[in-house]
């Protein structure tokens, strides 16, 4: 599809990219794929396979763990069904290789066992269609397994029992499979690789969850005798035999990054800032359908049914418009994806569970509704646009939001560098201790297990038992409760189970809220928004985590305000920055909601504020922070033209803690709900003016260590966004934060631009320059 001529003239292009069209290198078949795999693959049309596929199917048949990372659609299936078919199907094993046994339950005798193999995806949709695929090449003899949730007994028993290719995700290996490993030996015993799919996805507090999970099920594999090969695949990941070895626990794993497939030419379009995101969406996959197929990501479910409902009113083909979104039943989901395939469907408005749960062929555009947090997730998107033969178009349409607006200013940012290094905080104390007591219910934990846990698992272990979590005997440690260790395991957050929303006239569940949210939108009283519904909380129960609410329309919304502070625990490092001084190290966050507000629905006026009684939270986590001494701060009221007053001071850290917030993500994977922050002109602890930024997660998950590092890049960034937004006095795409829990107040966007003018470098000191490559 070539850029078309309204694209311009109806929207403020900020800039295009375009990448050219590349060929692809085709090698010969290794000469360990038997006759009937390849055969299989002819009939899919594939006579050759890309370069990169037989370099992670050789370093994985050859025993080595691989991490493949090339582009969207590259194929890279084919390249771990290689390595899994010729073990599980056709028996084939490198010279050297040890021939997977499976120890009988209880017998301590080891047996033969068929070899198996293991397929995880963070969806089960994903999994799902996985399956789909194996089973359309028409092996013989090779039996291939969904295990999830939804499995009913045969289906379990199917898998334990006669399966060789078994596709699961992380919370059924999780829940099921490894607290049952005796009933699954088999399985386990017979494992000669593993399967990591969308690995990028398994960061921050879910890749800690995930890793343990992944380090417990190698733990059990090589109980049963088996030692499985690990392949980790991501379309979009820097450093991803980095990212790998910590996920699973590994020293050394082979990377495959060179992308040997086809590509068509691709126009990347950036969108300067609009506050009409939804609108600016709907016309541009309408626009698109009529020459093609679109999809537009968008940010949230209740925004993609918006999206299609308005781009159908715009379309000459209103059928041909649907929505997609998480909690879509299966045949719908299928239907979708016919319709896709088939041409009937011709443009798709979705969060990015459509990302993750159709294998789509390319589309001739994407569109993205706001930059989604890191580039990995952009180029997971953009790269969905691309049909053979066609080129094709992706449109990022920028909110009005820091990240983004810097982002189109500074494009050299989005198209000149790596995606972010992914943050996988494995050593995190608060996730793996958990996993140490499921892992000792499994099978006795001892000091060996380290190999598995890393070097601090004997201490935590030692922790675990002062606290009553575990016992110490002779042999090891062990779980001695009557519960589940995995049942007080969220993989999904670090608080432990979810507080349910219940329709209290039904029962229902409608929805689920992180712990540490819940005092704050799910109060008495509070307006809970859900999938474009809502509802009014009738009740909250923080010890059962429910919350009954009920369906109203009311006129107004609630915001919680609360008050909190920091506590420094310990200073890791510090060093120079500017005027000032930059520090990282270990913090104690309190906070405590005290009031809502009630807000006009159209206006957001405050109508009136309301106490709330809520116990003070308390977290100790990871945060990066710098201070300015007062002798420094003089020279703001020369910038200023006249003194600073205190308000107009706590004003300016307040609205440069906002603005840095907002841009974090682009140095650092993360998402802004994912952090915190808390300013103030002076802190008990440093006698100085102080701006923190703190990770969410208890015990830290990287951001903040990585924030220090990046400083002078990220500050200088900060300082160029207040400077250029164009803004009179500050507005969402600087200093205006949407998760404020003051309110928004005080807010000083140009006291802010002095205060950083001062940390990151007076005068020409200061850059405008953003982060380089990593």
């Amino acid at each position: 599809m070539p850029l078309p001529d309204w694209l311009a003239t109806e929207h403020k292009v900020a800039h295009v990219h375009h990448r050219p069209s590349r060929p692809g290198a085709t090698v010969g078949w290794p000469d360990w794929v038997s006759g009937p795999v390849r055969e299989a693959f002819a009939a899919r049309g594939i006579e050759r396979p890309w370069a990169h596929q037989v370099a992670a199917a050789q370093a994985a048949f050859e025993g080595r763990h691989v991490a493949i990372a090339t582009g969207t659609a590259s194929g890279k299936s084919l390249a771990f069904l290689l390595p899994v078919l010729a073990a599980g199907l056709d028996g084939r094993f490198p010279p050297g290789t040890r021939v997977p046994h499976a120890r009988g339950a209880g017998s301590g005798l080891r047996v033969a066992a068929r070899p198996t193999a293991l397929y995880l995806a963070p969806t089960k949709a994903l999994a799902h269609d996985q399956v789909r695929s194996a089973e359309a090449l028409g092996l013989d003899g090779w039996r291939v397994s969904a295990l999830d949730g939804d499995s009913d007994p045969d289906e379990r028993r199917f898998a334990r029992e006669f399966a060789h290719w078994v596709l699961t995700n992380p919370d059924m290996l999780h829940r099921s499979i490894l607290p049952n490993h005796a009933r699954y030996a088999r399985l386990l015993g017979g494992l000669t690789h593993v399967v990591v799919d969308e690995a990028h996805r398994y960061k921050g507090v879910f890749g800690a969850h995930v890793s343990a999970v992944l380090r417990r099920l190698r733990r059990l594999a090589h109980h049963y005798g088996a030692d499985p090969v690990f392949i980790c695949a991501s379309a979009t990941i820097s450093e991803p035999d980095a990212v790998a070895a910590a996920l699973i626990g590994a020293d050394s794993v082979v990377p495959v990054t060179e992308d040997a497939s086809p590509a068509p030419a691709l126009d990347v379009v950036l969108l300067e800032p609009t506050p009409q995101l939804t609108e600016t969406s709907a016309r541009l996959l309408a626009g698109f359908t009529r020459d093609g197929q679109a999809i537009a990501f968008t940010t949230s479910r209740i925004q993609a049914e918006l999206v299609a409902i308005r781009a159908r009113e715009l379309a000459e083909h209103t059928e041909a418009i649907a929505a997609y979104r998480g909690g879509y039943l299966a045949e719908d989901r299928r239907a979708l994806e016919a319709a896709l395939s088939h041409g009937r469907l011709r443009g798709v408005a979705s969060t990015n569970a459509l990302e993750l749960g159709i294998d789509i062929a390319g589309m001739d555009a994407v569109v993205t509704a706001g930059f989604p947090g890191t580039l990995a997730a952009f180029w997971q998107q953009v790269g969905r646009a691309g049909r053979a033969g066609r080129d094709a178009i992706a449109v990022l349409i920028a909110r009005e939001d820091p990240l983004d607006a810097y982002l189109v200013e500074h494009p050299e940012l989005v198209f000149d560098r790596p995606v972010e290094r992914t943050v996988v905080p494995v050593d995190n104390a608060y996730v793996l201790g958990p996993h140490l007591c499921a892992a000792a219910q499994e099978r006795a934990l001892t000091a060996e297990d380290a190999r598995w846990f890393g070097p601090t698992t004997v201490e935590l272990a030692e922790r675990l038992t002062a606290q009553g979590a575990l016992r110490r005997r002779p042999l090891g440690w062990y779980w001695t409760h009557a519960g589940r260790a995995v049942d007080s395991i969220d993989l999904r957050s670090a608080q432990g189970k979810a507080v349910e929303v219940v329709d209290s006239a039904t029962g229902r569940v409608i929805g689920q809220v992180d712990p540490s949210a819940a005092d704050r939108t799910l109060h008495p009283e509070a307006v809970y928004v859900h999938q474009g519904e809502t509802w009014f909380v009738d009740e909250l129960d923080l010890d059962d985590r429910v919350a009954l609410v009920h369906r109203a329309d009311p006129l107004w919304f609630t915001q919680a305000q609360s008050a909190g502070g920091v506590r420094i625990l310990m200073t890791s490092a510090s060093r120079r920055l500017g005027l000032g001084e930059v520090h990282v190290g270990t913090v104690e966050l309190s906070n405590q909601v005290t009031s809502y507000l009630r807000r006009d629905a159209e206006t957001g006026e405050v109508w009136d504020s309301t106490p709330l009684e809520f116990p003070e939270r308390r977290l100790v986590t990871r945060a990066t922070w710098w201070t300015i001494p007062d002798r420094v701060l003089a020279a703001l009221d020369e910038l200023a033209s006249g003194p600073v007053s205190a308000l107009d001071l706590a004003g300016a850290v307040h609205a440069a803690e906002h603005c840095a917030i907002g841009l974090l993500p682009a140095f650092v994977p993360s998402d802004r709900w994912d952090i915190g922050g808390l300013s103030t002109v002076l802190h008990p602890d440093t006698g100085q003016l102080t701006v923190f930024v703190h990770d969410g997660l208890p015990g830290g998950s990287g951001i903040a260590d990585r924030g220090y590092e990046l400083a002078e890049q990220w500050w200088s960034a900060t300082l160029a966004r207040l400077v250029t937004c164009p803004c009179e006095d500050g507005c969402p795409a600087c200093v205006v934060s949407p998760k404020c829990g003051n309110g928004n107040n005080p807010l000083d966007k140009h006291g802010a631009a002095g205060l950083l003018a001062l940390l990151v470098g007076l005068g020409g000191e200061a850059s405008a320059g953003g982060p380089r490559s990593e």
